[in-house]
């Protein structure tokens, strides 16, 4: 192996680094429906309390 590697390592450093962050991205889509899902919620509460 020469000092910069193989390209079997780079490519399986690259997949894992794109797993890791699509996992990322998919635990990040979730936290971001649930917080527009409050958000809807508080905004209806909202209307509806003044009378929109």
């Amino acid at each position: 192996m020469d000092w910069y590697g193989n390209e079997d390592d780079e490519e399986a450093l690259q997949r894992g680094f794109g797993d890791a962050a699509r996992a990322a991205s998919d635990s990040e889509v979730e936290r971001l429906h649930a917080k527009i899902g409050q958000l809807v919620v508080e905004r209806d509460f909202l209307a509806k309390a003044f009378g929109r």
